[in-house]
Order: C-alpha cells, then sequence, then structure tokens
C-alpha cells in the first residue's frame, strides 16, 4: 500500500514538473517573447558597438597625439571642435537641372 503511494505520488510530482516546464519553453516561444528577445538583443549588440566604437575612436586620439609628438606637430586641439576631414578626390558640384531617369526593374513594385 505504501509503495503504491509513493509511486503515484512521484509520477504526479514527476507530471506537475514536466508540464510546468512546457508551459514556460512555450510563453518562451510566442511571436512576442521572440520579438521582445531579439529586441533586447539588438539593443545589447548596439551598446557594445557603441562601446567598441568610444574605445576605437580614443585609441584615434591618443595615437595622433603620440604622432604628433613624435613629429614635432604638437598644437593645442579643442575636443569640443568638430573633426575636419580631408578628402583625396572632391566630389563634382551637382548640376541643379541633372535629374535621374526614372526607370525600375523591380517586378515586385506596384505599377
Amino acid at each position: 500500500m505504501f509503495r503504491r503511494t509513493f509511486w503515484f505520488t512521484a509520477g504526479a510530482a514527476a507530471g506537475v514538473w514536466a508540464t510546468t516546464k512546457v508551459n514556460r519553453k512555450l510563453k518562451q516561444l510566442t511571436p512576442e517573447s521572440l520579438a521582445a528577445q531579439a529586441a533586447d538583443k539588438a539593443i545589447e549588440t548596439g551598446h557594445k558597438l557603441k562601446d567598441f566604437a568610444l574605445d576605437v575612436r580614443e585609441g584615434m586620439v591618443r595615437r595622433e597625439a603620440e604622432l604628433g609628438g613624435a613629429l614635432g606637430l604638437e598644437a593645442p586641439v579643442d575636443p569640443d571642435l568638430p573633426v575636419q576631414r580631408h578628402w583625396a578626390v572632391e566630389a563634382p558640384e551637382p548640376a541643379a537641372h541633372r535629374k535621374l531617369p526614372y526607370k525600375s526593374n523591380n517586378r515586385n513594385e506596384d505599377h
């Protein structure tokens, strides 16, 4: 009698545990939950990329200062000023009357 009660209780407990586990997994796999998980991962990745970019920028400034000191180009730089970019090739002036022809080869476009 005691044996039957023990195994019945053990089976019921295993059933409740398995049902709870399956229900939790099903809730994790709903579209809303998957979208929230993807959004969280995207935000986390964005923060990591921002940290990486800031580290790269800091390293660039430090290396530029080292090179400036080694080459004797010690000029005070105001960090609040925007970085002035020098382009190797300048783009031609855009013509005001120039217009791109509209021709689309996209078959999925509405006509």
